[in-house]
């Protein structure tokens, strides 16, 4: 039976399982978050010669799909601003045994010019990891429009230490699957904005970006950035792109994420627990 539209856009499912409790084998049912390909497919060119290519497939949680491509789209530096996708809609000519909304066809507008050699990486991202199609460091380490941030911006301490209480409180398929990502856009008052989840933490960033765009709010340089995980290259790099001042991380930083903070003056916060906190760079933009 085919499934609802509904159903193919949903985050997770409920399977059954078998589950040890006490020594002994018991069959029961649990909430799994879904992992599904998106493939992202470009049409662009002007008038009416517009040409076609698969840019990317993309392991993801369903779920606000054009604010992921929308967001990627972005950090990716193919486009700069909102206004330069004309559309974007799932690809409905697939066959119904091909069709599960996993293919999406951006339209770009006719005057957006770009090198296709340079796209033509037919690359492929995991859940895991959001740059490992990708050639070579210098092909991420892109510099936002948005560079320098603003030195104004501070945020005190005891909003860094509410911020992982304030994201579980909205994490509804977390909670319900235990298995998925979360990235929050907040204000320096602790204001929680707007949260996106995704089994890909690269993708949950990208869609609360690409959801950023839609509101005209670019660049974040007066808002926290929040992640549910570490503090990946990859995730820097979309936080430079965004053109973010605060990135704030449950988990550690990399080693090549702090040297992006630091070529681009983000303050990078990790290690995010109840008393206490690391900033690896720009400590100057926290206070008491």
């Amino acid at each position: 039976m085919a499934k609802s539209i509904l159903e193919l856009d949903a985050p997770s499912e409920e399977k059954q399982i078998f589950q040890v409790r006490d020594g002994n084998m018991h069959k029961t049912t649990d909430w799994i978050a879904r992992e599904e390909p998106l493939e992202i497919k470009l049409e662009y060119g002007p008038g009416e010669n517009r040409a076609r290519m698969t840019l990317a497939i993309t392991m993801r949680t369903p779920g606000n799909d054009y604010d992921l491509v929308r967001g990627f789209l972005f950090t990716e530096g193919i486009i700069l601003r909102n206004d330069q996708i004309r559309a974007i809609q799932y690809d409905l000519d697939l066959s119904p045994a091909q069709q599960q909304l996993n293919s999406v066809i951006v339209s770009l507008s006719p005057d957006l010019r770009f090198e296709t050699e340079k796209l033509n990486r037919h690359f492929y991202t995991s859940s895991s990891c959001g740059v490992c199609g990708k050639t070579s460091i210098e092909m991420v380490r892109m510099q936002s429009s948005f560079f320098p941030p603003r030195d104004a911006f501070s945020v005190k301490t005891a909003i860094i230490h509410a911020l992982p209480g304030l994201l579980m409180s909205t994490q509804s398929t977390f909670q319900q699957t235990g298995g998925i990502h979360a990235a929050a856009l907040v204000s320096p008052e602790g204001q929680l904005l707007h949260v996106e989840e995704d089994i890909g933490r690269h993708n949950a960033v990208d869609k609360l970006i690409g959801w950023v765009m839609t509101k005209d709010m670019l660049p974040l340089r007066d808002h926290i950035l929040f992640v549910s995980g570490r503090a990946g290259f990859e995730l820097v790099q979309k936080a430079v792109m965004a053109g973010v001042t605060m990135f704030v991380a449950i988990g550690a930083a990399s080693s090549l994420a702090i040297e992006l903070a630091q070529e681009n003056q983000i303050t990078l916060v990790g290690f995010l627990q109840k008393e206490k906190f690391n900033v690896y760079n720009g400590s100057d933009r926290i206070v008491k």
